[in-house]
């Protein structure tokens, strides 16, 4: 989420609000206090003669629905069956998000809590949840889980944090945001029993909040944490994100493989459609930015602005600019785009004038999808999703959508409630009713926002 100021096509102010109000509630002294209680809890915690067999460990892969991610969570789990039959022990449950529930939030994992509790607790004591690229070594694993006592409450991961607070985490710590802890969920991370049954007793207690979900490694963290009434999370070095050939992942449990995909050749050129969103006060600072970057990567890219102008060109679709949000333009490209666009060209991708990508590698992600299926694609938000919400494609870091999903979607007739509706989110409710999931890359993404502003960017 950026700020408001100097956009064609911001995101709704309320949004804004509703994310940054969220910032004075949080204490930075009650993090250190809580800090140093985790502390002395870790080093009476610990030990090497936990006993811990494989069959008490349940294994959750945060996965999605889309046939190759489906597919790549597949892979993992057969992997983690095949070490357990190795090392001659019973094998552990091995469970995968998206077939657990198909509720649209349970991406977000703690509405998941409850079943967890309810169906494991009695005879496990862990859950290891961890991304379809996370690559796990058991034996190390459960030789690092056999130090913590199942039986206190135990967050665990590989510990980042904040170098300065920022919108995304609602300004959170903003005295001092490295106090605070979250899990890279790529090195996977791991909740004792205790600690999934006293949050499962909160859960059904008091509902989630009906809010935004944006970074959720940060928020789960915050919800674990409970402001003091729950424990931090406790840095586990044996967790790491290095490359499996890296020589640094000898002491390590858990890996992690490239983020870019290697699918085989790349999708065509002439397959991929690039539309620019801009306006006639950026014409003259951020289009000039975009052709001297990556525009050339493009083979086929329009831009799509208020005012028409030969020299860059733009095209006017005859939908007045707004400040507050640009849904009319965005299905007024995709109705351009499926009625005046090669069937051959199967991939339609729509960026703001800020937003920095790389059509090369774009290209190559792509081939990892099937464009006959209905992909929406980019970093996924959440809205809602504790009260029966919804999943959209954050717009600041593109999005990416198959023919086929453009297809659906306009002959749902699902459209704007105004013009100055949020694009983003409003593709996300039309795409939710149609019962098509988006899919979540951490290739795209906004850059954090300050007061200056910022410009937003995907990893391809």
């Amino acid at each position: 989420m950026r700020p408001l100021s100097g956009r064609c096509f911001g995101v709704p102010a309320v949004i804004a609000l509703l994310t940054c109000s969220l910032a004075s509630a949080i204490d930075a002294e009650d993090v250190k206090k809580d800090a140093k209680n985790s502390q002395n809890l870790g080093k009476s915690g610990t030990s090497n003669k936990n006993d811990l067999d494989l069959k008490e460990v349940v294994f959750v892969i945060q996965s999605q629905s889309n046939s190759f991610h489906a597919e790549r969570a597949k892979q993992l789990e057969q992997n983690i069956l095949k070490q357990a039959a190795d090392l001659t022990q019973e094998l552990p449950r091995v469970l995968l998000v998206h077939l657990l529930d198909k509720h649209d939030g349970a991406w977000t994992i703690l509405p998941l809590l409850p079943h967890f509790s309810t169906s494991f607790s009695r005879n496990s004591s862990w859950v290891f949840f961890c991304e379809e690229e996370t690559r796990i070594h058991i034996p190390k694993l459960l030789e690092t889980l056999r130090r913590y006592d199942p039986s206190k409450e135990w967050f665990l991961g590989k510990a980042l944090h904040d170098e300065q607070s920022t919108i995304i985490h609602h300004y959170a710590f903003a005295e001092d945001p490295t106090i605070f802890k979250f899990p890279d969920f790529a090195a996977g991370w791991a909740l004792s029993f205790p600690l999934i049954n006293k949050l499962t007793k909160r859960l059904k207690s008091e509902s989630l909040k009906s809010d935004f979900t944006i970074d959720l490694k940060h928020e789960i963290a915050l919800y674990i944490w409970d402001k003091g009434n729950g424990p931090h999370l406790t840095s586990v070095p044996e967790f790491c994100t290095d490359d499996m050939s890296s020589p640094k992942t000898t002491s390590c449990a858990t890996m992690f493989r490239t983020f870019l995909p290697l699918c085989g050749n790349p999708v065509k050129e002439m397959a991929v459609f690039v539309a620019v969103k801009t306006c006639k006060k950026f014409h003259d600072d951020r289009i000039p930015i975009v052709k001297q970057t990556w525009e050339s990567q493009a083979s086929l890219i329009e831009y799509y602005s208020d005012y028409s102008e030969s020299s860059i060109p733009t095209i006017d679709l005859g939908v007045p600019n707004t400040e507050r949000g640009h849904c009319g333009k965005t299905f007024a490209i995709l109705e351009r785009f499926l009625n005046h666009s090669s069937d051959t060209t199967t991939w339609l991708v729509i960026v703001d004038d800020d937003t920095l990508i790389s059509i090369s590698r774009l290209r190559n992600l792509l081939s990892c999808y099937d464009s006959s299926e209905p992909v929406f694609l980019g970093e996924r938000y959440g809205y809602g999703l504790g009260t029966g919400g919804y999943s959209y494609i954050t717009g600041g870091g593109g999005m990416v959508f198959s023919r086929e999903a453009v297809q659906r979607l306009l002959d749902s007739k699902c459209r704007c409630y105004s013009n100055d509706a949020p694009d983003d989110m409003v593709l996300g409710m039309c795409f939710s009713g149609l019962g098509i999931p988006v899919t979540h890359s951490p290739l795209f993404h906004q850059k954090h926002c300050s007061e200056k502003g910022s410009i937003d960017f995907t990893r391809l």
